[in-house]
């Protein structure tokens, strides 16, 4: 059997290996694995497939496994549900104090508190949304509320 063809084996089976263990190691020794096969189709020596081998299956695991792992474990920076809401502008529609007023925030009416219970927020101003509890609004003003 010809090394090369040997060496397509050992790609394919540690391809059919990934494909069931999905650790995406075994794809990284089969691409290594292939240009060992490249190698050996070029006629050079089995000693030279080796160190390609071992050269591109050291270089895959020390230089792409590290940034493959981290797209692969790493979570979508998109919020979603109440937590796309924080940072919103809103407009306040009632007035809202330590006691829940209303406000709008997108097109959707929210219950409101003020993030600061000692500060009444008159109907009209905007807001910031600090924070979300339950179905209620924490916000504050955009600007100061005290003239100077």
């Amino acid at each position: 059997m010809q090394s090369w063809l040997l060496w397509l084996s050992i790609a394919a089976v540690l391809g059919i290996a990934e494909l069931m263990t999905a650790t995406l190691d075994l794809l990284l020794l089969a691409i290594a694995a292939l240009a060992a096969a490249g190698i050996a189709g070029v006629g050079w020596g089995v000693g030279l497939q080796l160190v390609a081998f071992a050269a591109t299956a050291a270089a895959m695991i020390t230089l792409v496994r590290p940034v493959a792992r981290r797209h692969l474990t790493s979570h979508p920076q998109l919020r979603t549900g109440v937590a796309a809401l924080i940072g919103r502008e809103a407009l306040v529609l009632s007035p809202v104090g330590r006691e829940p007023g209303r406000v709008r925030i997108g097109g959707e009416e929210w219950s409101a508190r003020s993030y600061d219970p000692d500060l009444l927020i008159p109907a009209g101003t905007r807001v910031d949304v600090f924070a979300i509890e339950g179905a209620t609004a924490l916000v504050h003003p955009r600007e100061d509320p005290w003239p100077n």
